[in-house]
């Protein structure tokens, strides 16, 4: 734990809301984050309806969101300038003889404090087309550097780490904060590292074990959602 400022941020992809609410609402709850970056919110009919409901289980405030990322914050935490953008995908995608459409894609990030120093935080989920995901990339790293400080992002990269958007990662100099957090996907059996918490020059943080989270159980991980959550503390250099 850091002696100066920090920030508590919970990356989490929810599944759409659709397993069990209240394990879901528990694990949050005792992550008890200042920022909850969702993937998968909520969607379809009564969208913010759903989404504000779904942030009040949590004992928290949805504020901004771009196709089914979010941004949730606790109480005392204020999040200026939220930008939003559609990420271009392919609408189908083609693995061997399988076709499948994608849903659009978007990234939404904000402006927060962290002492008094100002901070961007991005959440993303990008797309099942292996070539498509590089593309979605740029233009969410384009986002991220619009807001001219230092940020994190976050998200389900539907990509094991050695691919190519883990890659560019690395090569913008992005430090990849999960790299001993082992596997997020599945909950139930996780074997695959495909979600992503990475920071750039100006910040430093940490993941912080779920095992060490008093309240947060396996079987509520289980239950909640298909993937694990992230839970950084975020501090300065």
């Amino acid at each position: 734990m850091s002696d100066g400022p920090s920030l508590r941020v919970l990356s989490y992809n929810v599944h759409r809301w659709g397993d069990d609410r209240e394990a879901l609402a528990r694990v949050v709850r005792a992550c008890a984050p200042d920022v909850a970056l969702i993937q998968e919110a909520p969607t379809w009919w009564g969208t913010r309806r759903k989404r504000e409901a779904m942030a009040a289980t949590f004992g928290l405030r949805y504020v901004a969101a771009s196709a089914r990322n979010a941004i949730l914050i606790a109480d005392g935490i204020d999040l200026q300038d939220p930008l939003h953008w559609r990420v271009w995908r392919p609408f189908v995608r083609r693995r061997l003889r399988f076709i499948a459409t994608q849903l659009p894609g978007g990234s939404v990030g904000g402006r927060t404090t962290l002492g008094d120093v100002a901070v961007a935080l991005v959440v993303c989920h990008l797309g099942l087309h292996i070539r498509g995901r590089e593309h979605e990339l740029d233009q969410v790293l384009r986002g991220c550097k619009s807001f001219n400080l230092p940020y994190l992002l976050v998200g389900d990269l539907n990509e094991e780490p050695g691919g190519p958007v883990w890659n560019r990662l690395a090569a913008e100099g992005l430090t990849d904060l999960g790299v001993d957090a082992g596997p997020t996907f599945h909950s139930d059996n996780p074997v695959k590292r495909i979600d992503g918490a990475h920071l750039s020059p100006g910040l430093a943080g940490r993941v912080i074990p779920l095992d060490s989270i008093e309240g947060v159980t396996r079987d509520d991980l289980i239950a909640g959602s298909d993937h694990l959550p992230m839970l950084l503390e975020l501090t300065l250099p």
